[in-house]
């Protein structure tokens, strides 16, 4: 690797990068700020910066010919008002990094810089991948769409963790992250005034008692031996004290860890919304869209990223299955892949509007995924 002065000014200029992101955050599909200071940094170390139809976000390249890696990172904010006290805290009112997505950039920004330091000795290419919109989510289809994936041998990304200290890695194989869908109801019913329900169709009932049933499809339909989880998130109806509406609209999501169980629940919540509506004399329209699949690390490169960790001083933890939803999923689906959970110190977690990825962690990360791509690219690892 190379010499303690690169590394010490690496870490300096990461840590730069990571307090301007952090200052500047970006919400999905607009982190235009963001693709430019990003492309700046990557033409100041004469990286290439592939020529892609892409409004944000970019793909940059270092070494040539095959076999080719690529490294992932998310550069998306989100709608969330800061409450930390952090000298470079956002100055974007109500948007944060509340996931670490600013750090995710920064540690993969250091390691092109890394791997740009031993690019004569790469025995093949790198593709450096700073992904918009992992929130929306749907960012990695984009990049997927622009065809520069094609050839990829294998791909790897990471995640913050506030479940371990700095100096820690979250590794597992199989389903890290749970496949990810958003469903939207609407019961439509008559409206009555609140003093005589018995002349209309009661629409709130009957937006509760789908609330209630939905949780027997998980208790009761799904074995206990396996995760998933429905949960409601909005409850819209009505707009005074006293008149029943005519109409309610709840949305939430589903999270699974098997198609099996993804198809179950799909249709179950179907039949509940409609026999519920039935049974109160309205009616239920549904929209389901399903989202990311499973993130699913592959288990030969699962081995390799233990190897690699301990070889870059970390210290090798069991991640723990999430039911929380990873657009990674998406390049998964086409390329064998590894998603680590980088330890950023213990804290409040992703998503919270006081959570905090200490930079101290930034190096060690940059540092890892550098060797990721280059041992991959020189044991060759999908071909054991």
């Amino acid at each position: 690797m190379p010499e303690d002065g690169y590394r010490d000014e690496i870490k300096q200029k990461i840590t730069e990068t990571f307090y301007w992101l952090h200052q500047h955050p970006e919400l999905s599909y607009e982190e235009y700020e963001t693709t430019s200071r990003l492309k700046e940094a990557l033409t100041a170390a004469k990286i290439k910066i592939l020529d892609l139809p892409l409004a944000t976000g970019l793909v940059a390249e270092v070494g040539q010919g095959e076999p080719v890696i690529a490294l992932r990172a998310d550069i998306d904010a989100l709608p969330i008002a800061e409450q930390t006290e952090l000298s470079y805290q956002s100055q974007q009112e109500g948007k944060m990094h509340a996931c670490g997505h600013d750090f995710h950039a920064a540690a993969v920004l250091g390691a092109a810089w890394l791997l740009k330091k031993q690019e004569a000795e790469l025995p093949g290419k790198v593709l450096l991948i700073f992904q918009p919109a992992e929130e929306a989510p749907g960012g990695a289809k984009k990049i997927l769409a622009t065809g520069v994936l094609a050839g990829v041998q294998a791909i790897f990304g990471l995640h913050t963790s506030p479940l371990f200290p700095v100096g820690e890695v979250g590794l597992m194989t199989g389903p890290v992250m749970a496949a990810v869908d958003q469903f939207n109801v609407e019961f439509q019913g008559r409206g009555a005034h609140a003093a005589h329900p018995e002349r209309g169709s009661d629409t709130i009932l009957m937006g509760a008692t789908f609330v209630t049933s939905l949780q027997s499809i998980v208790s009761r339909n799904v074995s206990p031996l396996e995760a998933a989880v429905v949960t409601v998130t909005q409850f819209h109806g009505g707009n005074t004290w006293n008149v029943i509406p005519g109409k309610v609209q709840l949305e939430g999501t589903v999270r699974t860890q098997t198609p099996e169980a993804r198809a179950l629940i799909q249709q179950r919540l179907q039949e509940i919304a409609q026999g519920v509506a039935a049974s109160f004399g309205g009616t239920a329209e549904v929209q389901y869209t399903a989202g990311p699949s499973v993130t699913y690390n592959d288990a030969q490169l699962y081995e390799f990223a233990r190897q690699t960790a301990r070889a870059a001083g970390l210290i090798e933890r069991q991640a723990p299955a999430s039911l929380g939803g990873e657009d990674f999923a998406y390049y998964l689906e086409k390329i064998p892949g590894m998603f680590s959970l980088i330890g950023t110190g213990v804290g409040p977690v992703n998503h919270n509007p006081k959570f905090i990825a200490d930079p101290q962690a930034l190096f060690p990360a940059a540092d890892y995924m550098a060797r990721l791509a280059q041992d991959a690219l020189r044991q060759q690892v999908w071909r054991r």
